[in-house]
């Protein structure tokens, strides 16, 4: 199958081919997913609740996505791989928030990165596409700053905030995003956004709609059980297979079943010198 560019992302809009994401932390997930047909592997930094614990993403390093982008990029030859900007890679100056972006592609080897609207971004999502680095918006929920945002939950529910998120997608568009992420609206502010945008949207929690759809991989396969998003829809409950296969190699190896004669290598020892 053909490489997916970011060209092709763009162009799956006109086609209406509906576009899928899923994330992605190491070189094993990542190439299940490039094996699958997948159109796009994300390191989310959705990583640092999934897999290191977090309680939200804002604790998450510029070195710990790129040490898990660079695995992931390993398992990954057929996807657009994308690399998620912490919130930390906002903390400094626009300079160096590009030059955080450019590591992604230069060190990790991705071939966009994503960045979620806070205030005053727009500033810094030109910069860093004047830079030559593609980029895809997030507007919605946006998860690194939600604890100044009234927590988690559905954004747009109102005329005034709607029309609000109708802006920043449309000027995340006029900035040169190539795609946006739409996270947590109604199905109609959703499908309105879609309309007016000539480039593609994916959604998680924002209905049928959208040109695409995302979803956390860990909450997809039943391994992140901490809570599950009303939207989340699990198509392998995995956390339970992986308990009663650990109990069982316990209560093997516990009992001395395991290792057995199948498993194990057996000489004399006078054939080793012994």
């Amino acid at each position: 199958m053909a490489k997916v560019t970011v060209d092709a992302i763009r162009q799956a809009k006109a086609k209406a081919e509906k576009i899928t994401m899923l994330t992605a932390y190491d070189c094993p997930m990542a190439k299940l997913l490039d094996e699958a047909a997948l159109d796009i592997v994300l390191v989310g930094d959705s990583l640092g609740m999934v897999v290191l614990g977090y309680e939200t993403t804002a604790p998450v390093t510029m070195e710990e996505m790129l040490h898990h982008a660079k695995a992931a990029r390993r398992g990954v030859s057929r996807a657009l791989l994308v690399g998620d900007m912490p919130l930390m890679a906002f903390e400094s100056s626009i300079e160096q928030t590009v030059r955080h972006a450019r590591r992604f592609i230069e060190e990790a080897g991705c071939e966009a990165v994503k960045v979620e609207w806070k205030p005053d971004i727009e500033r810094v999502v030109s910069a860093i596409v004047k830079a030559g680095i593609p980029v895809m918006a997030h507007v919605g929920l946006t998860p690194q700053t939600a604890a100044n945002e009234g927590g988690f939950g559905m954004r747009g529910k109102d005329a005034s905030s709607a029309a609000r998120l109708l802006t920043q997608a449309t000027a995340m568009e006029e900035l040169g995003c190539f795609s946006v992420v739409l996270e947590c609206l109604p199905d109609v502010l959703a499908q309105e956004i879609t309309r007016r945008l000539r480039i593609p949207t994916i959604g998680i929690g924002s209905g049928v709609f959208c040109d695409g759809q995302v979803l956390v991989t860990y909450d997809l396969l039943g391994l992140f059980e901490r809570f599950k998003p009303r939207f989340v829809k699990r198509y392998a409950e995995l956390a339970p297979v992986i308990r009663q296969a650990a109990a069982a190699y316990v209560r093997d190896v516990k009992s001395g079943r395991f290792p057995d004669k199948e498993h194990t290598v057996s000489m004399k020892p006078e054939e080793i010198g012994l």
